[in-house]
C-alpha cells in the first residue's frame, strides 16, 4: 500500500476541513502550507487590485513564503494537494510549494475548493510546477459538503 499526504493550503478553514476528511478517508498523513506572512481580510479583499492576493494572483512569478519546516516528501508516494481558487488559478503559494519539493516519481492529485468557481487553469499552471517526471493528475473541485464516502470514491479513482 502507497503511502499518502494530504497538503493544502487554506485560508478561511474551508480546505483544511476538507483535507482532513480526506485525509481520515484514505488514511494519509495531512500537512498544512502556511505563508510565512499570514494573509490578512484586506489581503484577501479580490475587489481591491492593490490588495495581496490580487498583486500576487496577477503576477504568474510571484512566490510567496512559506513559513515553518520543510516537509519529507521522499517517504510519500501520492501527494493530494488542496488550496482555494482564486480568480480560476491555485493561489501562488501552492506553486511555492510545489517547486520547494522534488515529486519526481510521485503522483500529485489536486483538488480545489471554491463557492462558485470550477478548476480554471489549475492544471496548466501545477504542470508549469512539476518536474516532468510527476504524474499530474486533473484537478477536481470538491464542494464545502462532499461527503467522506464522495472523497474516498473519488481518491481511489485517483480524481481526488
Amino acid at each position: 500500500m502507497s503511502k499518502a499526504l494530504v497538503a493544502s493550503f487554506s485560508c478561511n478553514g474551508a480546505t483544511e476541513r476538507l483535507a482532513e476528511a480526506l485525509a481520515a478517508a484514505v488514511g494519509a498523513d495531512t500537512h498544512r502550507i502556511e505563508p510565512a506572512v499570514p494573509y490578512t481580510t484586506a489581503d484577501l479583499d479580490w475587489h481591491d487590485p492593490g490588495s495581496r492576493s490580487s498583486v500576487e494572483m496577477r503576477d504568474p512569478s510571484s512566490r510567496p513564503q512559506i513559513a515553518g519546516p520543510s516537509i519529507d516528501i521522499g517517504q510519500y508516494e501520492t501527494l493530494y494537494l488542496g488550496s482555494p481558487i482564486w480568480w480560476g488559478l491555485p493561489p501562488t503559494i501552492v506553486n511555492t510549494f510545489l517547486e520547494s519539493h522534488d515529486f519526481s516519481g510521485k503522483t500529485v492529485v489536486p483538488f480545489v475548493t471554491s463557492g462558485s468557481s470550477g478548476v480554471g487553469e489549475t492544471d496548466q499552471r501545477l504542470r508549469a510546477s512539476c518536474s516532468n517526471q510527476t504524474t499530474l493528475a486533473p484537478a477536481v473541485r470538491l464542494a464545502n459538503d462532499t461527503t467522506t464516502r464522495e472523497l474516498r470514491r473519488r481518491a481511489h479513482g485517483t480524481a481526488a
